[in-house]
């Protein structure tokens, strides 16, 4: 009980001195701190030493009291028209660049201004010619494939027993490559013609150097098989064969079977072409057959229980 008193009593002495402090006018001392703080000195108006300058008494006079920022702008204010133009920003000097631009011949300062970033709005002229290739490659197709084009030949005429074709088709490129000649043919041929093509032979000598067009050495006749006599008639008898003896390419070289297939550049080309024809069609021959197809490949779709015959 007795030291609560003593408490109570040191709070209410501190309160009494205090309020006889404040009615004295004396300030605690936390309170006597400085209006504002020191600040760097101001950066001068220009390139002439601070002390030409009319701001020289200012400046020193900031950096050694403590003014406030309304003094320095009123004597900054009674000044300006003594200080003139280095009150005024400096123009930014021309760039080495933009020198040496204008020191070129007129004729090679590019035309920049014409020259747009922005990408320019699709003519509707282009959008026009691929609907009209398209409607023009749709009208020329046949099969049932616009990648077909040729025209329709219907039904062929046997000259001799077992030959002819029904619903046959004269096809004059696949898969954008042309054929040496228009040739005759079924449907059945002429899509396995466009499946090897655009899967195996278009790139076969290279990307930047497709083929083009393909050298159509046979295609629909009626005949035996290797024009002998006796022999059973040949698929090319039934529309469903072609015999192709050489490629020509996008910068003009052909590419012949009979001089590409030992050739060093030609070989490997040339052989996976070969293969790959096997599963497209159901009989491939080549120079390894036979002394008949030495010169070129022989395509047919004739179907065997065992599979594709390849040689």
């Amino acid at each position: 009980m007795i030291g609560w008193r003593r408490f109570a009593s040191g709070v209410a002495t501190r309160a009494w001195a205090a309020g006889l402090l404040c009615v004295a006018g004396i300030a605690p001392l936390q309170a006597s701190a400085p209006e504002v703080s020191l600040r760097p000195i101001d950066r001068p108006f220009s390139d002439r030493p601070l002390s030409d300058s009319p701001l020289s008494n200012i400046a020193a006079s900031a950096a050694v009291l403590p003014q406030s920022s309304g003094a320095v702008l009123a004597d900054l204010e009674q000044l300006a028209p003594a200080l003139g133009a280095d009150l005024r920003p400096v123009e930014r000097p021309v760039s080495a660049q933009l020198l040496a631009v204008a020191a070129l011949p007129a004729d090679l300062v590019p035309r920049v201004l014409d020259q747009s970033l922005v990408p320019f709005v699709r003519p509707d002229t282009i959008a026009e010619q691929a609907l009209f290739k398209r409607r023009r490659l749709r009208k020329g197709s046949v099969c049932g494939d616009i990648e077909i084009q040729g025209k329709v030949i219907g039904g062929v005429v046997a000259t001799l027993p077992g030959c002819g074709a029904r619903d046959a088709v004269q096809v004059t490129s696949v898969a954008g490559v042309r054929l040496s000649q228009a040739s005759v043919m079924t449907c059945e041929t002429a899509e396995a013609l466009k499946r090897w093509v655009s899967k195996d032979v278009e790139t076969a000598f290279g990307r930047r150097n497709k083929v083009v067009s393909l050298r159509v050495a046979a295609h629909y006749a009626c005949r035996t098989r290797n024009n002998r006599p006796g022999a059973r008639i040949s698929e090319h008898g039934r529309g469903k064969a072609i015999d192709i003896s050489g490629f020509k390419l996008e910068d003009g070289t052909l590419v012949t079977v009979l001089n590409g297939w030992d050739a060093g550049q030609t070989r490997k080309p040339l052989a996976r072409i070969w293969k790959a024809a096997c599963g497209p069609f159901g009989t491939v021959l080549g120079p390894k057959a036979d002394r008949h197809h030495r010169d070129h490949f022989h395509l047919d779709v004739a179907s065997y229980r065992s599979g594709s015959y390849c040689r």
